[in-house]
């Protein structure tokens, strides 16, 4: 099923070497104006209040309530053939401080990264992939070809690099996006470097409910957790654990269809693709991804991620 992982590692190193490239510019960088996050859009009025760097919040966080406005954002951002335009369109609402926008923003940029750093050899990758004689080729260039399309009109000097995108979260969590304050975390990047504050961040992301917020944390909650003290008692450790929580991002409201954001950056960025065109992220984790026994468990853990927050959910 993971036949092409190999294969996609050495013909397209675009998504992981950006970020190595972009960290070592770091400081000739120059954020003009606020942008955004990388999963979730909080309206300022249902958002957890900023975080200051370095100070740790109260847990109770409001729970997640999308207004119109929000699912109507999220959707242009899931559906609309152009991010670019997607993206010159929110930058008003993101310069005047709006977390929503900010963080949509970043999303996009973050989903069109790999096709903006090199235009050109990402489209000499996708052509050779597709030409492969494989069947685990079809959905892989499917993906491809769907960023690209979605992504034409990014080009290598508009700011979608890892520095950027930091810099974007940060102003995007400040402002009130709790997702992107939990996509800092998941990019080693937090607001606050201690075990208080993570914590009290994947409390309060549980609280809220609100699924980009989940889905952002959950590379947070994966291996990167293993052995975290501040994680307890909480979904965290392993792969399962990470599958859980974007699991219940799904069930929460999060796009999990076929041709989602989700779906596509798992199989264009990383070659894991569903070889069934109509299968879900959720039934694909479920059916093909684990064997019967995890997804078992992993199904178990979500039911508890979901349920209205009360006590954290211990590992076994």
């Amino acid at each position: 099923m993971f036949a092409l992982i190999a294969i996609v590692g050495s013909l397209v190193g675009l998504w992981s070497s950006w970020r190595v490239d972009d960290a070592r510019a770091a400081d000739a960088v120059s954020v003009d104006g606020p942008a955004a996050g990388t999963l979730a859009a909080l309206a300022p009025s249902t958002a957890a209040r900023p975080v200051a760097v370095g100070q740790v919040t109260s847990l109770s966080a409001p729970v997640f309530t999308p207004p119109r406005r929000w699912r109507t954002r999220q959707q242009e951002f899931e559906r609309t053939d152009d991010l670019f335009g997607f993206v010159q369109r929110l930058q008003p609402a993101a310069h005047a401080g709006d977390a929503e926008a900010r963080w949509l923003v970043s999303r996009a940029n973050e989903y069109c990264a790999g096709y903006a750093r090199a235009p050109a050899d990402y489209a000499r990758d996708t052509a050779l992939i597709e030409g492969l004689e494989l069947r685990a080729a079809r959905p892989l260039g499917r993906a491809r070809s769907r960023v690209a399309a979605r992504c034409q009109r990014f080009a290598p000097e508009d700011p979608v690099g890892f520095v950027q995108l930091v810099a974007q979260r940060e102003e995007a969590a400040l402002a009130g996006s709790l997702a992107a304050e939990a996509a800092l975390l998941a990019m080693g990047e937090p607001l606050a470097d201690d075990e208080l504050y993570r914590t009290d961040l994947v409390e309060r992301v549980q609280a809220s409910r609100d699924p980009d917020a989940y889905a952002a944390l959950a590379p947070a909650m994966g291996l990167a957790a293993a052995g975290d003290a501040a994680l307890a008692g909480q979904v965290a450790g392993s792969q399962a654990a990470e599958l859980a929580w974007q699991l219940a991002a799904c069930r929460l409201g999060l796009d999990c269809s076929p041709a989602g954001a989700l779906m596509t950056t798992y199989c264009a960025n990383g070659g894991i693709c569903a070889r069934q065109p109509r299968q879900d992220f959720s039934s694909f984790v479920l059916e093909a991804a684990l064997s019967p026994k995890d997804a078992d468990e992993v199904e178990k853990w979500v039911d508890e991620l979901v349920r209205e927050p009360d006590i954290g959910m211990v590992m076994r």
